[in-house]
């Protein structure tokens, strides 16, 4: 997945208060709204992160129900040992 750049696009790690403090460039001339390209290419950026974060918090998961096993499976292991 392309993340379209554009020269206002944040730098570094997207926080919750580096999006709420994000000036969004208004449209030229006085026109009302903001520059559509800009608005897209946060979107953009937003989904990229968002779905970036979510795949590390699902290997983060995975690799935390891997050792919950593992030290299952060494617990019962070393309870065969120490029974009479």
């Amino acid at each position: 997945m392309t993340v379209y750049r554009s020269r206002h696009a944040l730098r570094g790690p997207l926080t919750p208060d580096r999006i709420a403090a994000l000036p969004l460039p208004l449209t030229r001339r006085g026109r009302r709204g903001y520059r559509v390209d800009e608005v897209d290419a946060l979107l953009h950026r937003l989904a990229f992160e968002l779905q970036r974060r979510t795949r590390e918090r699902d290997d983060v998961r995975a690799e935390n129900q891997r050792i919950k096993c593992a030290l299952r499976a060494w617990q019962s292991q070393q309870r065969t040992y120490q029974a009479p």
